[in-house]
């Protein structure tokens, strides 16, 4: 005999074919959240692009909408199906023309988008209506997200396709579902986890007719790669992303530390030890995750957090970003099972740490897109970029990327006009020497990652970060002295973030 519920299960349940949640209030509070991602954005919206914005994404849509080309030649082309660059090349067409306001409102209406489906995800996997604005309102402060939700990247709007594929899954309408997975994996190519999950779902649960759907997917991914082998002779686009992003990350080492870093993000970090113990409490305690729905968004978040620690060289928490939803679902979800005194004292915690940690950077090193410092980092080089319009225009500038691309094409918003520059791999001594030989003019540098702890300068972790990663140590003032004969001429920080310029 079955263990009779608690009050707190029924009413997760009841909620949304009871009275506690009405197709007006969603609209209402879904149009609400939407209008939120919007305007605290609004400071934001003509900021220069920012490393994968302007080295991929950019000028991949600025080739579609300039030239038609669907396979970029501005940038290195890569796997990356060009759904997003389609998307930006029409809203640049229907406003008028290319701008930074168009694209990172093109971004944010995304965003929104994504928001009021993660609202709407939230009631169908039976959270009552203050869990699942609980649950957006997680979302919607959240740095990853608050910074994601206005870049011109991949990984929010496969968020919105990942969620609404979900939802319309566990809604039933399948044919939906697999219209959904197919713009997902337009957008990113490890989407394909949905479709695959899904069709395995059917199948195991003896409908294989309807997961026959949920092949289509697979269908405009499959031409995509065709065109890219036809028009690059790689079947990814070229064989340095394919190495970089399927091989490199499957050393022991980098797989494990990899998948640490997964974890630690998702559950750990930015206050979500909060969620975890609750969520840890409630399976425990009570039945709310054991419904074939929790089954099915528990899967396929974890399928892809397996799928992208596997895949993708860098590393980055905003790979994670499609599964956020269906983790910050699962924390309201938890807390609204406690106490109310325990559920305000928790959600209060997280909402204040999420907020906080938009603002105030980790002690360790971290990718700068993570939150706002990404901000700091495009302030400090859009200076130098107007320094260097002034003083030096004609100048040959050495530079590393994304430097190099900053000062190259005025359409990423950080010089009037192209700079002279001499692109080089990267800022490590075996690199600025030969620069001596050339007529270089301007060495810049710049910090590259927040490092509070100094872990950057510490031998054992930079001993660490050359053997398995590659790294290479910067030069610094005094090395630039002795090899290039070179003065230090000007300088900027701001919030631990710096960039130098050096004049020979």
């Amino acid at each position: 005999m079955p263990a009779p519920r608690s009050s707190n299960d029924l009413a997760m349940i009841a909620a949304p074919a009871g009275d506690g949640v009405r197709t007006r209030t969603h609209v209402l509070v879904g149009a609400g959240f939407a209008l939120f991602v919007l305007l605290s954005h609004a400071t934001f919206l003509k900021l220069p692009f920012f490393w994968d914005e302007l080295g991929q994404f950019v000028p991949a849509a600025l080739d579609i909408f300039r030239e038609g080309a669907w396979i970029p030649h501005s940038t290195v082309p890569n796997v990356h199906p060009p759904g997003v660059m389609a998307y930006l090349a029409a809203v640049w067409t229907v406003a008028g023309g290319y701008s930074i306001a168009a694209t990172r409102m093109a971004m944010l209406a995304l965003g929104a988008t994504g928001v009021v489906i993660t609202l709407r995800l939230g009631i169908r996997l039976g959270l009552s209506r203050g869990a699942a604005v609980l649950a957006v309102g997680f979302l919607c402060i959240s740095p990853l997200f608050f910074a994601q939700a206005m870049m011109a990247q991949l990984d929010m709007p496969a968020m919105v396709f990942f969620s609404l594929a979900l939802l319309l899954f566990l809604d039933g309408r399948m044919v939906p579902a697999a219209l959904a997975c197919t713009a997902l994996v337009l957008v990113k190519e490890t989407g394909i986890v949905a479709p695959a999950l899904f069709g395995a779902w059917l199948c195991m649960e003896r409908h294989r007719r309807e997961a026959l759907w949920f092949v289509l997917p697979i269908l405009p991914l499959l031409i995509w790669l065709i065109a890219l082998e036809r028009n690059t002779g790689h079947l990814f686009g070229n064989a340095a992303f394919a190495t970089y992003n399927l091989w490199y990350p499957l050393h022991p080492v980098r797989l494990i530390l990899a998948l640490v870093r997964r974890l630690y993000y998702l559950f750990a970090g930015s206050g979500h030890c909060i969620g975890t113990a609750a969520v840890v409490l409630a399976l425990r305690r009570t039945k709310i995750f054991g419904t074939r729905e929790w089954r099915i968004a528990a899967a396929l978040a974890a399928a892809h957090v397996v799928l992208v620690s596997l895949l993708g060289g860098a590393e980055l928490e905003r790979y994670l970003l499609p599964a956020m939803p269906i983790v910050y679902i699962g924390f309201a979800a938890a807390l609204w099972q406690a106490s109310v005194r325990l559920r305000v004292a928790g959600a209060g915690a997280i909402l204040a740490a999420l907020l906080t940690a938009n603002f105030v950077n980790p002690p360790y090193p971290f990718p700068l897109e993570n939150n706002l410092a990404f901000t700091d980092f495009v302030g400090l080089h859009a200076e130098a970029g107007r320094y260097l319009e002034v003083r030096f225009p004609d100048a040959k500038i050495a530079a590393m990327f994304p430097l190099a691309s900053e000062l190259r094409r005025p359409d990423f918003g950080y010089v009037q006009r192209p700079l002279h520059v001499r692109e080089i791999y990267n800022c490590s001594a075996e690199n600025v020497a030969p620069l001596a030989r050339e007529d270089v003019a301007v060495l810049l540098l710049y910090s590259e990652t927040w490092d509070l702890l100094g872990l950057m300068r510490n031998p054992r972790w930079t001993a660490f970060l050359r053997r398995y990663y590659e790294y290479e140590l910067p030069v610094n003032a005094s090395q630039v002295r002795v090899l290039l004969g070179a003065q230090l001429v000007a300088r900027w920080t701001r919030h631990g973030q710096w960039i130098e310029i050096y004049k020979r």
